[in-house]
């Protein structure tokens, strides 16, 4: 009998798909399925967040529940995937509503992963943050 996490695909595409279906719904505990204990995480210079987390505790924490705080229905939407063997580049969009301000936006953004043995290693932001920053207080 096989466990739920040896039942997951270890396909790069398949591993970075379910990352952010999982962000998308909140499962963080799908979410964790799909990157490695140290992981290395790195939001843009330029970007609310900006920085390097290098654990899916620091990652939960310092991105996506600081993001649920400050946005109203923020949503990645992986649009284009690019896949060379591990590497696997996805064109993207985000589009939430600024929780202080009530300003809608939409950024362009193009996100580097790494994945090796079936868990993601090493993600890159790359964003249009002046967007971003136009929304926020």
């Amino acid at each position: 009998m096989t466990s739920p996490r040896e039942a997951l695909s270890v396909d790069p595409a398949d591993v970075v798909r379910r990352q952010y279906l999982a962000s998308a719904t909140g499962d963080m505990e799908l979410w964790r399925t799909a990157v490695a204990d140290d992981v290395e995480w790195t939001e843009s210079a330029g970007f609310p967040l900006a920085g390097t987390y290098r654990t899916p505790d620091a990652v939960v924490a310092g991105v996506f529940e600081r993001l649920a705080e400050a946005w109203d229905g923020w949503v990645t939407h992986d649009d284009t995937y690019v896949v060379d063997g591990e590497r696997v580049v996805v064109l993207a969009r985000y589009s939430a509503t600024n929780r202080a301000t009530g300003k809608p936006m939409e950024a362009r953004v193009a996100h580097c992963f790494t994945v090796r043995g079936g868990r993601i290693v090493r993600f890159e932001q790359i964003v249009d943050s002046a967007r971003v920053l136009a929304a926020m207080p």
